[in-house]
């Protein structure tokens, strides 16, 4: 087993708010897929080198929370840059920049959605 997640979804209540609140914080283009019951778009990652993605996710049986399973999303070389956007997309920070040891360093936000997550980086 090469990791432990295979994929994630962020449930949105607005995907088109929550599509562009995480363009802003993650720096990239989500690609809007088509799916015959819900709105999907997919956050880029290298899947041929064996990199973990996921996507955002509207539609029935999907609801934000602030509650149960922790994602954390890729930092880059020092998450307080995505962290930086996070306000100012719309996000709350609930955790800054928090040194983990020799694990690197975590923050929490809430995002436009409800959602907790976390960004993870080694600086």
């Amino acid at each position: 087993m090469a990791n432990a997640i295979n994929w994630f979804e962020i449930p949105a209540k607005n995907f088109e708010r929550a599509k562009s609140f995480y363009e802003t914080v993650l720096g990239v283009s989500i690609q809007e897929m088509p799916h015959p019951a819900f709105r999907y778009g997919m956050i880029p990652a290298d899947y041929e080198n064996g990199q973990v993605g996921g996507g955002l996710v509207q539609g029935e049986g999907f609801e934000p929370s602030d509650k149960g399973a922790l994602v954390y999303l890729n930092g880059g070389e020092d998450l307080a840059i995505p962290l930086s956007r996070v306000e100012m997309a719309g996000g709350q920070i609930v955790m800054p920049k928090t040194s983990i040891g020799p694990n690197g360093f975590m923050a929490l936000f809430m995002d436009t959605e409800g959602n907790r997550i976390a960004l993870h980086s080694m600086q």
